[in-house]
């Protein structure tokens, strides 16, 4: 999450008569100007034109109306909070769509975003400050105009009082002023720029006079305003939440929303137990949910009427974005896991093969990679361009980054996991933990989650620990305590997801990043604090073609791996949903998104049948 440089020189007296030439002309000549676009993207590539009449993964036709009643993918069983801006509290899920940005995503490119607040931007020819122009018709909810100043009051809120992870992001935003009631232009400093127009872009915009007479910094359920497609209906905190659309949305028309939001209610329940998910599915409590657990998936739909009569339709979508960092997280701000030898034993204990074939039923891939499934994994030696972003730091780099990027250990499945865990041993006594028995010390390792589902991958991978001599035991706390102790990195091994961008950017510095690991909230899980990821984070994010960024995202992932700050879990590049026939959805879906919520629609013809059977 340096700059380039130039030289001017010649041998001959003529060369650098040329070379003078040209460089007086360029001081001559007139500054280069930017241009106002109607979108952004990171290296200037954008695929629909100015006058685009919606996005290519919609429906313009698609009808509104109609419920979806969901679970969420968040990971979350309860909420006390309507702010997921800051620190404190469980913040609800769906809560972004309550607030409009200044340019919205589309779905189908890398990073690219379209005018929505913001009619179009202009970006300055160094890159150090983007402005925006704002359409005047946009609104708040209760009709009241968003202008520059709100634009201007969420960006000094967000960074002065928001999440750390704002202020990270936005660490090198300088400043954010309206040179009138319809622009915005937002100062930025250092080299690592290119990503921070579209950062900006994508700042949840706050109503000034709202949060002047209401607390930002606080937990609170009274619902916030917004400008955004939906406002908060009725709910029930820790229990369920309904959004409803706003029929009077004031960019409802715009081409980046039409044929989106076409629910007239989202609502989200809230269980402590993936069974009782289930149970209200069937019963049609619930009326689409995503399938995490693989045991579930093969199995407890089997059985089922609604499935076997159609009621309740399976399918499964192709994910074609990074699937992600899951894994046992091993946190090295406690003492012993400051060895790499301790965190290499941790890895070389988990016996995936046998996991997938006797719990997962064969579903999943161990993931491999920080980058897994995307051009930015590492594989093989690395390239001449990696070589150039590594050799300056060789000395402080374990050989094996040089070589074969690190790959998990692969067992036959049988469960006879000798080799590994003989290895897994001598590492450990290395260490100075190979138990009294053999002059060492014990080492202590408390695995944390908050659901019991994860119980039966855990169980024989605490066996498998406890083999090679280490005291492991399993923690089950509450969601609320969970999340508490995460945020302050009160835990030993605790099991996460990341999914990071097709364009990762500055985001890499709260992910990986040395600042971020002395940071509450952060997401530096691992406590990774490296100057060589610092650095490597740095030419990720400054790379100035979509090739750079690759090559810098593969010497990272090396560096990363080398580094065995996790246990790689598994992944799977698809969706599993099962949901009751009462939803249709365009033809082509969003290439990096589920496209769910924001594309499906309410089908009245499939309701009306599905409620006569």
């Amino acid at each position: 999450m340096t700059a380039n440089s130039t030289s001017i020189g010649g041998r001959t007296a003529k060369a650098t008569g040329a070379a003078v030439l040209a460089l007086a002309s360029l001081l001559l000549a007139p500054p280069a100007r930017a241009e106002f676009r109607h979108g952004l993207s990171a290296f200037g590539d954008l695929k629909y034109p100015a006058a685009f009449k919606h996005f290519d993964y919609v429906n313009p036709d698609a009808p509104k109306g109609g419920r979806l009643s969901t679970i969420g993918t968040e990971g979350r069983t309860t909420f006390d909070s309507f702010n997921n801006f800051i620190l404190k509290g469980d913040a609800a899920q769906g809560l972004d769509y309550l607030f409009d940005t200044l340019m919205t995503r589309a779905n189908d490119e890398p990073d690219a975003v379209y005018g929505l607040v913001a009619s179009s931007a202009e970006v300055a020819p160094d890159g150090k400050s983007v402005t925006f122009r704002l359409r005047p018709e946009a609104k708040f909810a209760d009709g009241s105009a968003l202008t520059a100043e709100d634009v201007v009051f969420s960006f000094e809120t967000l960074k002065q009082k928001g999440h750390p992870n704002f202020g990270l992001a936005l660490r090198d935003v300088v400043k954010a002023e309206a040179p009138d009631t319809q622009t915005v232009r937002y100062t930025f400093k250092g080299d690592l720029t290119r990503d921070l127009p579209l950062t900006v872009a994508g700042l949840p915009i706050l109503s000034k006079a709202y949060y002047s007479a209401h607390p930002f910094d606080q937990t609170s359920l009274e619902p916030p305003l917004g400008s955004g497609p939906y406002t908060i209906g009725e709910f029930k905190p820790g229990t369920y939440v309904i959004f409803k659309r706003r029929p009077d949305y004031w960019a409802k028309d715009l081409n980046v929303n039409v044929g989106r939001f076409n629910f007239d209610e989202l609502r989200y329940d809230y269980f402590r137990d993936r069974r009782i998910e289930l149970e209200n599915l069937f019963s049609g409590n619930v009326g689409l949910r995503e399938e995490f657990t693989s045991l579930d998936w093969a199995t407890a739909y089997d059985n089922v009427r609604a499935i076997k009569d159609g009621r309740i339709q399976r399918a499964t979508l192709p994910d074609e974005r990074p699937s992600g960092t899951q894994g046992f997280f091993i946190n090295t701000r406690r003492e012993q896991f400051k060895d790499k030898r301790v965190r290499e034993a941790l890895d070389l204990a988990f016996d995936f093969e046998w996991s997938n074939k006797n719990l997962f039923f064969g579903l999943y891939t161990r993931t491999q990679s920080y980058f897994e499934n995307s051009p930015m994994k590492a594989s093989g030696p690395p390239s001449a361009e990696e070589l150039k972003l590594l050799e300056p730091f060789r000395d402080k780099l374990a050989p094996e980054v040089f070589v074969e990027p690190y790959r998990p250990p692969v067992t036959d499945g049988s469960g006879r996991n000798r080799d590994n865990l003989r290895r897994a041993k001598e590492l450990l006594t290395a260490a100075g933990y190979g138990g009294p028995e053999a002059g060492g010390k014990m080492l202590n390792v408390e695995i944390l989650i908050f659901e019991d589902g994860f119980e039966r991958i855990i169980g024989p991978y605490i066996n498998n620990l406890k083999k090679i001599g280490v005291n492991a035991t399993l923690r089950l706390v509450d969601s609320s305590q969970y999340e508490r102790r995460m945020k302050s990195f009160d835990f030993d091994v605790s099991i996460e997801r990341y999914v990071l961008r097709l364009t990762p950017g500055v985001e890499l510095k709260s992910y990986w990043g040395s600042d971020a690991a002395k940071m509450d909230g952060s997401f530096n899980l691992a406590g990774v604090q490296d100057p060589v990821v610092d650095a490597l984070n740095d030419r990720v994010i400054e790379a100035k073609s979509r090739a750079e960024l690759i090559t810098a995202a593969r010497a990272l992932d090396r560096v990363l791996r080398a580094g065995h700050y996790w246990v790689p879990q598994w992944y799977k590049a698809a969706h599993n949903l099962a949901f009751w026939n009462r939803y249709s959805w365009p033809a082509v879906k969003p290439k990096y998104d589920e496209g769910i919520i924001d594309t499906w629609w309410y089908d009245a013809d499939k309701a009306t049948k599905l409620s006569g059977n």
